[in-house]
This record gives structure tokens, C-alpha cells and sequence, in this order.
């Protein structure tokens, strides 16, 4: 996929001459263009809609916080000050000076704001001319969707946050900025949601765009969020009636390149590295997953034949975490390596590595851990893993969870959906759960953990369930549900800070 670089006013566009992955381009290009120029032609707003997907890259270290900031992994690294901000995150001694923080902030706001200036200029162009063509309402269902996406970081991030979709703002809107409700955003959040879902199609001809079914669990994810429970058993039982997914046989195989897009994926945020990136000054926002070489084996080496690259001892699974899986399921080996025992399976591998100078716990993140030969360039920026973001697995787990919570119940269909993922972690239906009522809810939230584990939702989910503060070490109720606002966006737009930051 080859691609070309330029800014209009703060909004990237990328120009396609052909596409493998839509995420990738060349950082290194530079034009000047104006803005007049732009949304001429279908081709136009075409490009422009894939600008709105990249800032997906930018906010990956929702991915490894979700995680560490919950019992399922520690920050790690190579000492206390590596990655500060992770370092605070894990030891519950954050504050509103954090770049991590800052970081998603200011990116997921990005991407708010190339979504609005689609949709400010989608019936008329900067020149008050109106492009019509085939696919265009279509089109515009993927940028509702991201833009959902992006306030929905936000606001499970932050709690409250500015609210705005009619336009892309100036920095000198900047100083107008409030902070709506969260029920302001989730409504927004919805409609947007519902907006896509109307117009989207079922399939998409180039994968890792964004699909009906895609915004279907999506808004069931969120509506699990407000405790909506009988609207999100109904959309997510259209997803799963609807016969588009399927769970793979081999859970290993998902976190595989191979296994990218596969058949139980909904939705994945694509990274590739065919232009590779360079720029260690933007380390988040490039084309390849930066996440990736965090949570690698620091001074690994070995044969040719060892399948791992080296990284930085970054996110390491707890033996918490570790002990949670019962003997026999397949996800305990895909979700944790253990260095050492997988050294003693791999005599003629000739394996040394650096026991993790800070916070070892032997552990690493086998789902997302580097391979050889999936990156170039600068090779710690630019891995192609995609993040999988909802898998069918989660769809079905959602819905359980649903039925369960619904004004009236349907234990048996939530059953039906837990014990299908339980089947496939087991490989039989012995382990099938029977429970009912507040017992199945636990088994529901817990299954998650397991399935779901070092994939970012261990965090959201102790909060959203009420969970957080007997769960993890440092948690204060009343205020660590959500992060502090940064620092920066109090001093310069004024905004109102989080509770006890």
C-alpha cells in the first residue's frame, strides 16, 4: 500500500494509489496544500475518511493501561522511572501530569475532530458544492463510527469531557470548551452508533474497514457500560443471529498475522509497516504498534528457530492473572508465557534474556509478544500486529451478561453463550456452567478475564461492575473510577478536573 503525507489545518489526509492495510503511509512526505482544494471529488472525500481511522493507532496505550492499571499486569520495565507515567498508572499515584495520559487525550480528540470536519462539509464542500456519488452514506457510517470510538475512549477514560460534533474546532474554540455530562456523551455516542448501523453494509470488500455488525457490538459495548441491559441483548443477539462470525477452533491462532481478520474478529484497529516509521519523537503515532515491542523479552536471543524478538519487559501478566485458568484451558498459554519453563520446553532454541529488572514477575504477554520478521524500519515502532479490539468471543460474552441483567432474565441463553466460549477454551462441554442469577453473573464476569485477558478491558470492567476496589491494590472509591484530566487542558480551556486529582 503506498501512500502520500499532508496536513490540512491539524487534519491528516492520506492519498491511496493502492491498499493492502488503509493504516499505512509515509511520515516523511511533505506538501502544502489549502483547504479549497480539498473534497472536490469522490476520490476526495474517499481519502479523507481514511484519515479519520489513523489517530485509532495513536491512542494503543489504552490497551496495555487497561491491563496495568488493573490485577492482570504490572508496569515492569527497567527501573522505577521507565515509562513514568505507566510507573504511576500501576501504583495508583497518578496525576494530571501524565504524557501517557496526554497522549490519549490529545489523540483521541484528533480524531474527533477529523470525524466533524467530515461531517461539517459532507452535503456541501468549503466551496458551497454539493459531491454526490455511490457509497457516500455508506461511507460516512464508518466515519460515525470512529468518531463514536473516539468519544468512548474518552469517556470511560475520563468520565465528563467536551462534547462537540458540529464542527472541527480552532485553537481559539479552545477557550469555550466545557465539560459535558457522561450521559451527554453516551447519547451522542449512541446516536452516532445507530447513525452507522443504518447505513453501513454487512461485509466490506477491504478488510479492517468498519461494517454494520462492527457498530452493532460496538453500541451493545456501550450500552453495557450505562447498564442498558435489555437494549444491549438486543443488539447483540442481532449480531450473533445475523451468522457473520465464528469462534476459531485454535485461540492461539487469532494472535497470529495469519489469524488477523479472521472469522472472529469484529472489529481491529490495522497496523502495518510498509513505509517504516522512524520518528522516535512520535513513538505512538506511527504506522506500527508501538504496544508490541513494550511487552517483548528484554535481551532475548537465541536460534534462528526462536520464533520471539527481544523488547522491554513493559506490561507483564501477573501470577494473578496466572492462576486464574483452571487446568486444561488452552487461553492460560496464549495469554502468559512463562520465559523460564518455556526455555526448559526449548533446549535446542539456545534461549538467554534479562530477567525483567523491575517488577519481574517471569510473566510476559504472549498475545501480543514481537516476532521476528513483523517489523522494519525502526524496529520498535513499527510491528503490524493489530489490536483486536471486540472479537466474537466478547460478543457472545456481552450478550450473556445482557440476558442475564435484563429487567426479566434468560439464564439459559446466557448460559448458551458463556458455556460456547467455555467449549472452546476446554475443548469439551464439562466445564460448561449451570449457575443462575447473581452466581452466573459472577461466572459471566469472570469469564471475561479469561478470555479477554492482556486485551485491555480488566480495568473498565472492575469499574463498570463495581469490582475495582476489592480487586485492586490502591484503588480509591470516589475517584480512581477515572483518569485526571490533563494538566494542560485545565490551564488552557479551563476545564473542571476529575474528583481528588
Amino acid at each position: 500500500m503506498k501512500k502520500t503525507l499532508f496536513y490540512i489545518s491539524g487534519v491528516l489526509l492520506l492519498t491511496l494509489a493502492s491498499c493492502k492495510k488503509w493504516v499505512d503511509y509515509n511520515p516523511r512526505e511533505d506538501f502544502r496544500i489549502t483547504e479549497l482544494d480539498y473534497l472536490q471529488s469522490e476520490s476526495d472525500y474517499r481519502t479523507m475518511v481514511v484519515s479519520v481511522y489513523t489517530p485509532l493507532q495513536w491512542i494503543n496505550q489504552v490497551v496495555p493501561i487497561g491491563d496495568i492499571a488493573s490485577d492482570n499486569a504490572v508496569s515492569g520495565g527497567e527501573n522505577a522511572s521507565d515509562v513514568l507515567s505507566l510507573q504511576q498508572i500501576d501504583d495508583y499515584t497518578h496525576t494530571p501530569v501524565n504524557s501517557t495520559l496526554t497522549e490519549i487525550w490529545q489523540s483521541a480528540y484528533e480524531g474527533v475532530n477529523r470525524a466533524n470536519y467530515m461531517t461539517q462539509y459532507k452535503d456541501k464542500n468549503l466551496a458551497g458544492n454539493a459531491v454526490d456519488f455511490a457509497g457516500k452514506e455508506a461511507l460516512y457510517g464508518e466515519v460515525y463510527f470512529i468518531r463514536a470510538y473516539y468519544y468512548f475512549t474518552l469517556v470511560k477514560m475520563f468520565g465528563d469531557v467536551p462534547l462537540f460534533v458540529d464542527k472541527r474546532l480552532s485553537l481559539s474554540d479552545s477557550k469555550s470548551l466545557t465539560r459535558a455530562p457522561k450521559a451527554e456523551v453516551y447519547k451522542q455516542i449512541e446516536a452516532d452508533l445507530n447513525a452507522a448501523i443504518a447505513v453501513l453494509p454487512a461485509v466490506q470488500q477491504q478488510k479492517g474497514r468498519i461494517t454494520k455488525y462492527a457498530a452493532q457490538a460496538l453500541l451493545g459495548k456501550v450500552l453495557l457500560y450505562q447498564n442498558k441491559f435489555d437494549a444491549a441483548a438486543t443488539v447483540l443477539e442481532s449480531v450473533i443471529t445475523a451468522n457473520a462470525f465464528s469462534l476459531v477452533t485454535n485461540f492461539a491462532s487469532m494472535y497470529l498475522s495469519s489469524g488477523e481478520n479472521g472469522p472472529e474478529s469484529v472489529f481491529e484497529i490495522q497496523y502495518s509497516n510498509n513505509s517504516p516509521y522512524y520518528n522516535w519523537g512520535g513513538a505512538t503515532r506511527g504506522q506500527g504498534n508501538y504496544a508490541v515491542q513494550q511487552c517483548g523479552i528484554r535481551g532475548l536471543n537465541g536460534s534462528a528457530a526462536m520464533p520471539y524478538a527481544a523488547g522491554w519487559s513493559t506490561n507483564l501478566p501477573t501470577q494473578n492473572l496466572a492462576n486464574a485458568y483452571a487446568a486444561g484451558d488452552q487461553r492460560k498459554a496464549v495469554t502468559v508465557l512463562d520465559i523460564e519453563a518455556y526455555k526448559a520446553a526449548n533446549p535446542s532454541f539456545g534461549i538467554t534474556y534479562q530477567v525483567a529488572p523491575y517488577k519481574n514477575t517471569g510473566l510476559y504477554n504472549q498475545k501480543y509478544l514481537p516476532r521476528k520478521g513483523e517489523t522494519s524500519g525502526q524496529l520498535e515502532l513499527n510491528y503490524t500486529n493489530n489490536f483486536r479490539i471486540i472479537r466474537y468471543a466478547e460478543v457472545l460474552l456481552m450478550a450473556a451478561e445482557a440476558f442475564n441483567r435484563s429487567t426479566t432474565p434468560n439464564d439459559t441463553k446466557a448460559q448458551t453463550y458463556l458455556n460456547l466460549v467455555r467449549r472452546r477454551a476446554f475443548g469439551d462441554n464439562l466445564h460448561d456452567i449451570s449457575a443462575t442469577g447473581n452466581t452466573l453473573r459472577q461466572a459471566i464476569w469472570d469469564e471475561r478475564r479469561l478470555e479477554l485477558g492482556m486485551e485491555g478491558d480488566r480495568f473498565f470492567d472492575l469499574v463498570r461492575t463495581g469490582q475495582a476496589a476489592s480487586k485492586i491494590t490502591g484503588f480509591v472509591t470516589g475517584k480512581h473510577e477515572v483518569f485526571p484530566i490533563p494538566q494542560r487542558e485545565v490551564e488552557i480551556s479551563g476545564l473542571t478536573q476529575n474528583n481528588g486529582y
